[in-house]
């Protein structure tokens, strides 16, 4: 009798390219829907613009580097990146922002190192980081939240924001035909400044003389316990994160790493209630891109570490990192920044951190014993 020869692995998971591409993508809909409604249509209209930006960089990429196109671009990941940079980016970026931010991430911090599977870095965060440290400005104010003063919620203003180019120039004739006094008024009318503002990490880290009661009465934008609109935002992605792990699409030990640390330095660093205060433990779990970081970020197989215990440890060292950028760095979020250096740390992470295999006594650690 004749034995079919087969080689391994002889069983395949449910969990392809593809499908984990589409549950991450279904995942982030509660995000995508609360930052649609507290942040305006910004956020939605990034996604799109965001999403052919990428697919057209990958295509690009593909044909000179002489790929099948539709295997690739079918696979999900381009879009992944695009959802998760448009989602990081302030409502109202610029549309060439945004078109620097992802082909940069696609064509440099993905393809240039061959692909999918192969990039060291998170391309969605090397994208992101690009654009913080080039254009601070444009990536430090959002959009005010929906409820306060300066909320442009309507989808038109919000594509004008986006993409100037169609917006109506009659005012700025009008402007060039004023008297001097009449013309900075109507400027004035026109700054950008008029419908953004600082983050609520920002408006806490900047702070040094206000008591936390007396600053929450200055700044409504920071609301009970965490950012208005923030704290829903964040609540949103939890429950996406959550439903991932019900979907086993990844473990619980890298997102528990993170905001487990993150909630130990937050309690010794509180300060209290007074004008030294970075904030409760509470406001930096639902305040910036906490949960979005956590569940839909440091989780990328590709970047992260891969074994059980390396993977609590890269989540509980980004989750120190983000908040001492925080509390003491230049930048209000900091989980792009302590992301990439810990993708940086990944292999030796895995490297001191291998399971015992099978057969052997002790797990193989550490650099080999010479004679």
């Amino acid at each position: 009798m004749t034995l079919v020869r087969q080689t391994s692995p002889h069983a395949r998971g449910p969990n392809s390219t593809q499908q984990v591409m589409k549950l991450l993508l279904i995942a982030a809909i509660p995000g995508i829907l609360a930052q649609t409604w507290f942040f305006g249509w910004g956020a939605s209209i990034n996604i799109v613009w965001c999403s052919l930006v990428a697919l057209g960089a990958e295509a690009l990429i593909l044909k000179m580097r002489n790929r099948p196109l539709f295997f690739f671009l079918s696979d999900g990941s381009a879009i992944v990146t695009a959802v998760l940079m448009a989602l990081a980016l302030p409502p109202f970026a610029p549309w060439w922002l945004t078109l620097t931010g992802v082909a940069f991430a696609i064509i440099i911090g993905k393809q240039l190192y061959g692909g999918l599977g192969n990039n060291p870095f998170n391309p969605a965060m090397l994208g992101y980081v690009l654009l913080l440290i080039s254009f601070p400005q444009e990536m430090t104010h959002w959009q005010a939240p929906n409820g306060l003063e300066g909320y442009v919620g309507g989808f038109t203003d919000a594509f004008e924001h986006i993409f100037p180019i169609f917006k109506d120039t009659s005012q700025l004739d009008a402007i060039s035909m004023a008297t001097p006094r009449t013309r900075s008024m109507m400027i004035a009318q026109l700054q950008p400044d008029a419908i953004s503002m600082a983050t609520p990490l920002d408006i806490v880290r900047e702070n040094t003389t206000l008591t936390m009661a007396e600053l929450r009465e200055a700044n409504d934008i920071l609301g009970t316990f965490a950012g208005k609109g923030w704290m829903w935002v964040n609540i949103a992605y939890l429950l996406g994160g959550l439903f991932l792990l019900y979907k086993k699409v990844f473990t619980w030990h890298a997102p528990v790493g993170m905001l487990a640390a993150m909630t130990v330095m937050a309690t010794l660093f509180w300060g209290g209630i007074g004008s030294g205060s970075n904030g409760s433990p509470l406001f930096h779990l639902f305040s910036g891109a906490t949960m979005l970081g956590a569940f839909f970020i440091i989780t990328d197989p590709v970047s992260s570490a891969t074994s059980t215990k390396g993977r609590l440890i890269f989540g509980a060292l980004i989750g120190v990192l983000t908040y001492v950028i925080r509390a003491w760095g230049g930048y209000p979020d900091g989980v792009a920044f302590a992301t990439l250096l810990l993708n940086m740390a990944a292999p030796t992470i895995d490297y001191y951190t291998q399971p015992r295999t099978y057969g052997h006594k002790k797990a193989k650690k550490g650099l080999p014993k010479t004679d």
